[in-house]
């Protein structure tokens, strides 16, 4: 059993996501974070700085959840996005569609021109 087990929370208006989130777990986590997206009729701040990995499932993950609030008119943006999972958003160009990350694509790239 891994100690780093994931979960969501929502306070406020900043959805927090915590813990190791991985093919495993991510049905799991994806469910709680729509739940509390279903909740609130806010835009939301979804804080990923305390999430402990970067996987290709977190990016399908952050998606879904991107579309669900699209679709109730609401607004999600990410922040605490770690390089790595910047990294990889950028490489599938998936970048451009979750906000907050493109933000810091573009201030990497002003470093590399």
């Amino acid at each position: 059993m891994n100690a780093s087990q994931p979960v969501v929370t929502l306070d406020g208006d900043t959805l927090l996501v915590s813990g190791a989130v991985d093919p495993l777990t991510v049905i799991s986590v994806r469910q709680e974070g729509e739940k509390w997206i279903r909740a609130s009729k806010a835009d939301l701040q979804v804080d990923l700085s305390a999430m402990g990995t970067a996987h290709s499932v977190v990016l399908s993950l952050l998606l879904c959840w991107h579309r669900l609030a699209v679709a109730r008119s609401q607004a999600l943006r990410f922040t605490g996005v770690s390089e790595r999972l910047n990294s990889l958003a950028a490489l599938s160009g998936l970048d451009r569609h979750l906000p907050g990350f493109s933000a810091q694509s573009s201030s990497e790239n002003l470093h590399h021109s």
